[in-house]
């Protein structure tokens, strides 16, 4: 993402701030992995959507108004020794000539300069509760500043969350960001593509997982947005299943949720598929109902079209696929309204998408359901579960989990779905499996 970027939501955000406030956002703290081994540093999303800066230990503040400039950076100064260790600094000159800031302080000096930015201030926009470390020296730099009452300085008198308004912003995605989650969802969609080739009976669910990862650290996607879900069988029903160690089996179907992250922005992909490559009857006619309902929902995503549309849809069409099927009995208008459906499926038909997987952005406004927008980005997911065992349902459909997800796109006249490179139809899906299957019996010459 381009310096000018950044700059442009700052002065949104600015713009919406009001007169004598100050801002205040706190980078993500370094987590420890296992004992001193640290997790790989991801910025904390809105901190990063408003500066750009990839370092822990920092601290954005917006001073609308302010002379000497707008944007300051708290960050660690250059540290020859530490950078030896642990990895190059911006540093303060960095901060201003990569990263935009109008100012630059040691990170080290902030209980000094930032009560000082905080005088004469009405209101601290600053989201309590996220960072408590931080809410408790914010509590001692609003005392410092009361102290100085008898020289005439008055303290801020109001915190408010900066959550809604910039959370807004992100809901709406720039040309910019839409770019990254191309990226992010072609490359994701190839890994997918890619898993697909490869399964065969006797595989290790991690072993596909590896399959997964190599393909988007090689093409840019550094990180997973999330840890993969690889379900093969009775473990494509659990919903956040991410122990990947079973063994897969000729036979059954797998279920594969993942997508890689590009330039901080996540895709979320899911497919679901036969081992072997060949559907039965019972688990085409299964996933057919799914398919159809991820159809009829992502056709509702359309500007003007309310948040829910998509879910309503998606929950008629496999009302109806599982009483055509004998799974459910009785008439469609009755079963919806009982919700009948939520013993097959549980979980809503889709989120917003963005720096987060499960992105940021109310879904109601005013009490209803909002509309749709053009620029934001949302997946679409139906699935349905049927573990073994379970009561007043044919064994032919036990152990089936399904789950078909794209990301999509609203644009002005309609929709974009982002992950369509990776195919979902019966016989594209068998005709992919089928020609990497052909290739791995291909005698060596």
């Amino acid at each position: 993402m381009r310096a000018g970027e950044f700059s442009k939501r700052r002065q949104r955000l600015l713009a919406m701030l009001d007169a004598d406030s100050i801002a205040i956002l706190p980078a993500a703290p370094a987590r420890t992995r296992s004992r001193d081994v640290e997790h790989p540093y991801r910025p904390d999303s809105d901190f990063y959507y408003l500066s750009g800066f990839p370092e822990p230990e920092a601290i954005a503040v917006l001073v609308p108004g302010r002379r000497q400039g707008q944007f300051i950076l708290f960050c660690r100064e250059r540290d020859p020794e530490m950078e030896t260790w642990n990895g190059r600094r911006a540093g303060l000159a960095g901060a201003v000539e990569r990263y935009g800031a109008d100012d630059a302080f040691p990170i080290a000096d902030v209980d000094d300069i930032l009560p000082g930015l905080m005088e004469n201030k009405e209101r601290v926009y600053y989201s309590m509760g996220t960072h408590p470390e931080l809410d408790q020296r914010m509590i001692e730099w609003l005392n410092r500043v009361r102290q100085k009452a008898r020289a005439g300085i008055h303290a801020p008198g109001e915190f408010i969350s900066l959550d809604h308004l910039l959370h807004e912003m992100r809901l709406i995605k720039s040309a910019a960001e839409i770019q990254a989650m191309k990226k992010a969802a072609k490359v994701s969609a190839a890994a997918h593509c890619r898993a697909m080739q490869a399964c065969r009976p006797g595989m290790m669910e991690y072993q596909l997982e590896a399959e997964l990862l190599h393909h988007f650290m090689v093409n840019g996607c550094r990180h997973p947005a999330y840890p993969a879900i690889v379900g093969g069988g009775e473990n494509g029903c659990i919903l956040h299943y991410t122990e990947n160690e079973s063994e897969l089996n000729d036979g059954d179907l797998l279920l594969i949720d993942a997508g890689g992250e590009y330039d901080n922005y996540a895709a979320d992909i899911t497919r679901t598929f036969p081992v072997n490559g060949t559907f039965t009857a019972a688990q085409k006619a299964l996933y057919e109902v799914v398919l159809k309902a991820q159809y009829a929902a992502i056709e509702q995503v359309q500007p003007g079209k309310h948040w829910n549309a998509p879910h309503l849809a998606a929950v008629k069409a496999l009302t109806k696929g599982l009483i055509k099927l004998g799974i459910l009995k009785g008439t469609p208008a009755k079963l919806v309204k009982e919700e009948a459906y939520r013993r097959f499926y549980m979980h809503r038909t889709g989120h917003w998408l963005g720096m987060d997987v499960h992105d940021v952005g109310d879904y109601k406004v005013d009490g209803q359901w909002r509309e749709l927008e053009p620029g934001m980005v949302l997946t679409v997911e139906p699935g349905l579960y049927i573990p073994a065992g379970s009561k007043g349902v044919a064994k032919k459909w036990w152990g089936m989990g399904i789950r078909i997800e794209d990301d999509v796109r609203v644009t002005r006249t309609g929709h974009e779905v982002l992950s369509s490179g990776v195919p979902k139809e019966v016989d594209a899906i068998e005709a992919l499996m089928a020609g990497e299957t052909q290739r791995r019996r291909r005698p060596v010459a």
